[in-house]
């Protein structure tokens, strides 16, 4: 528990930045959103841009003149700053022992590695959901202005749901590489570049039916918006796909940090 509270506390100001980076991105998407509201003029300029980007960016499924309209389009974007967020401190987390030349310290608690491990991702995990929590709540506040609707409310639900899920599969991709790279300061750069090649994936997957089984490979594409906004679910398989990524690389990352010498 002590382990888990310090860690709580060391990262209090991170989660602080990523919150006010989400509030601010919100605040500036939903000010920008007010020029589309009810003027479907305004969306005439779509019209120019060509359907492969359209398509790529699900820009074509959604009117842009309603506010859940707008916020489908704002999910890409929210899930990739939530997603940078928990690889990063997942990487964080465990890696800066070595930087920080702390680990020895660490190794002299009563504790076996795998406690330490599960402490630290439990703290990376409270802080993934608190920041979720904050996503969601500038985001009702933000549509306030603009009347939403029931189906508003249901879809951000879900959306939130999603977001989650792959918070998830990049905070245990993020830890596998904290506890398994020999090289600790690269796993930051590493975890940050894998979820940079999932997002271009995922635009690449939205191109073309032809290149629909992209899809599997990244997860910026295991939750589609329009399914989410139409139906209000998500699809079974994605989500039992998350959890087998997310307990594999925490398996692989508990093997790999009780068999690796630390850099004390």
């Amino acid at each position: 528990m002590n382990i888990f509270l310090r860690e709580l506390r060391s990262n209090l100001k991170s989660l602080l930045v990523w919150s006010g980076i989400v509030v601010l991105f919100s605040l500036v998407g939903f000010s920008k959103f007010s020029a589309f509201y009810e003027n479907p003029e305004l969306t005439a300029i779509l019209d120019s841009m060509p359907p492969a980007v359209l398509s790529a960016l699900s820009m074509n499924a959604f009117n842009l003149t309603t506010v859940t309209g707008f916020f489908g389009i704002m999910i890409l974007y929210f899930s990739l700053i939530l997603a940078i967020a928990a690889a990063m401190w997942g990487s964080d987390i465990i890696s800066k022992e070595e930087r920080d030349r702390t680990v020895e310290f660490s190794l002299t608690l009563p504790v076996t590695r795998a406690r330490l491990v599960t402490a630290k991702t439990a703290a990376a995990a409270v802080n993934c959901l608190l920041l979720l929590l904050v996503t969601w709540g500038i985001t009702l506040v933000s549509a306030q202005n603009y009347q939403p609707d029931s189906q508003f409310y249901s879809f951000v639900a879900i959306s939130m749901l999603a977001f989650f899920l792959m918070q998830m599969i990049f905070l245990a991709l993020g830890i596998f590489l904290g506890c398994a790279m020999k090289r600790h300061k690269r796993a930051g750069s590493l975890a940050v570049s894998i979820l940079l090649g999932a997002y271009f994936v995922s635009i690449l997957a939205g191109l073309s039916e032809d290149l629909g089984f992209l899809r599997y490979v990244s997860p910026f594409k295991y939750f589609d918006p329009v399914m989410m906004m139409r139906e209000s679910r998500l699809e079974v398989t994605f989500v039992l796909l998350s959890v087998a990524i997310v307990a594999l690389l925490l398996a692989g990352a508990y093997t790999a940090y009780a068999r690796r010498d630390l850099y004390i």
